[in-house]
Order: C-alpha cells, then structure tokens, then sequence
C-alpha cells in the first residue's frame, strides 16, 4: 500500500494481478513449489518498495515525487541534467 499510496488505479491493478496469481496456483501442494512462490512474492515486494517512487503530474511538464523512507537512494547518482540515452 505504501509505494501506490492514494494510487486507486495501482491498487487495483496490484490487488487484481495478486489475485489471479493465488487463484492460478490455489491446488499446488508442492511444499517447494509453495515455497519458491513465496520467495518470488518477497523479492519483488522488496523490489517495489526499494525501487518504485511514486510521482503525480501537477502541472504540464512537472511530476511530484513522492518518496518513501524505503526507497534505495544510492543506487543511482542524483543529476540535475537528463542524460541522453546512448
């Protein structure tokens, strides 16, 4: 909930996708399999946490980030210019 926070259109979309995922998977007995599913569902949840900022559009041209304490900072080197992709 953190990282689409007042996201209804996330949340949704998240909330749905979970879903259809337990229900795919609902007769799975494999404790590894279990298991391994698990796992998957913690590392993109760390994944989305550490990763994903969240950011409106407020005006033409200018998004407000809204960052969270979890967010990994020292991933990407701060610049104020744009890179051009090579």
């Amino acid at each position: 909930r953190d990282v689409f926070r007042d996201d209804d259109r996330a949340l949704t979309a998240a909330r749905l996708k979970i879903n259809e995922e337990f229900k795919k998977h609902k007769n799975e007995t494999s404790e590894e399999n279990i298991k391994e599913m698990l796992k998957m569902a913690r590392a993109v949840e760390t994944i989305l946490r550490e990763n994903v900022i969240q950011g409106e559009h407020v005006e033409e041209n200018k998004v407000l980030l809204r960052p969270r304490k979890s967010l990994l900072l020292d991933n990407v080197p701060y610049s104020d210019t744009p890179r051009n992709k090579t």
